[in-house]
């Protein structure tokens, strides 16, 4: 009898402590209701949502489910950097803050580095650089955090996430199971993965390996950063290369702390062959890549600048003067107005070469 009574004594605390340690792991979750997300988004625009979330430790991701948050409209906001909300959001924000770094495997030529979503990019970048990790300095710069990286295949000056990323590990936010996808799996093409398609809104990435060299390497493909760089240059370094990527953006973006906006609005568009003969007769200065599959990549900030918008400016909403592929927010702009101008461009540009451009930003309605 006693055995049982000691037993049942034990099952009991048990439970209690599991229950009291998923009680102040919520309560330390910081949940607000009715928040501006001005400061939670690039654009700075200023609109509301039902309730912001903040996980801070993935210990905090079953309560999301408990308190069926993915039930009811949500939305997963990473670093804001490529979303523009154009009207207060009517549900939950969830927003990872989880952090780690870990070196999870390594070997003479590479290693394997496991990041949490919640971790800023810039960080994450800093850390290969301090360390001689190869494969991300191009990539310097970008305003995001790291659990966004793969939904955006974010990419620049020669290099994309697809080509330094291992596999990305989550939850459906459907049945609260977990996921690895490898490489592969991603889907991965320009500014797009299986996470804006078939898996859209279904998971919350949580991890995401790196696999980087650990040999001596650079991608200088790209003309601007070559021409920032010494030529042949025996000491050239990642800290040298990441300074010339960041040379290279501040020429031509601005500064989010500044001025809102969140970088490239559009697209490149990708169009056929025998559409570009058409258009190179009448535009003998479009700037112009082969693909691999025999298209042709244009450059969507040249068809408008010379549809006539660089530098442009409707009261707050504008483009940006050093880079027509930039949408900006001058103050006090709204989202309507940033989507309206947007559309605006996009009319113009179709107009002029019957391209149309696709923006790469979340537009949030």
């Amino acid at each position: 009898m006693t055995n049982k009574n000691n037993n049942k004594k034990t099952f009991c605390s048990f439970l209690y402590s599991n229950y009291l340690t998923r009680v102040l792991s919520y309560i330390n979750m910081q949940i607000q209701k009715n928040v501006s997300l001005k400061p939670y988004n690039t654009f700075g625009v200023d609109v509301s949502c039902n309730q912001l979330i903040c996980v801070d430790r993935e210990d905090e991701i079953p309560y999301l489910f408990q308190e069926k948050v993915f039930d009811t409209r949500f939305f997963i906001l990473g670093g804001g950097s490529n979303v523009l909300f154009t009207q207060n959001y009517d549900g939950n924000i969830v927003h990872m803050r989880t952090k780690g770094i870990d070196i999870v495997k390594e070997t003479e030529n590479e290693v394997f580095i496991k990041v949490a979503a919640g971790e800023l990019w810039d960080d994450f970048v800093d850390f290969c650089i301090r360390h001689a990790y190869y494969g991300i300095e191009n990539l310097i710069g970008i305003p995001s955090l790291v659990g966004s990286s793969p939904v955006q295949n974010i990419g620049a000056y020669g290099v994309e996430l697809k080509d330094v990323m291992h596999s990305v590990e989550g939850i459906y936010v459907g049945n609260n199971k977990p996921f690895v996808l490898n490489n592969a799996d991603c889907e991965f093409a320009y500014r797009s993965s299986v996470f804006k398609k078939a898996l859209k809104n279904k998971c919350l990435v949580t991890q995401v390996l790196f696999r980087l060299s650990k040999i001596k390497q650079f991608t200088l493909t790209y003309k601007a950063l070559r021409d920032e760089l010494p030529y042949d240059d025996a000491d050239l370094n990642l800290q040298k290369v990441a300074q010339a990527v960041l040379k290279v953006r501040n020429s031509k973006l601005p500064d989010v702390r500044k001025i809102g906006s969140a970088g490239s609005f559009f697209k490149n568009p990708v169009i056929p062959k025998s559409r570009f003969v058409t258009l190179i007769d009448k535009y003998p200065s479009l700037i112009h890549f082969d693909t691999d599959n025999g298209e042709v990549k244009l450059a969507a900030g040249q068809l408008v600048e010379i549809a006539g918008w660089k530098g442009k400016r409707l009261n707050d909403a504008g483009v940006y003067p050093l880079q027509a592929l930039v949408i900006v927010n001058y103050g006090n702009a709204g989202g309507k107005e940033l989507l309206d101008l947007s559309m605006e461009i996009q009319k113009d540009v179709f107009e002029r070469f019957e391209i149309q451009l696709e923006p790469e930003v979340n537009i949030m309605f």
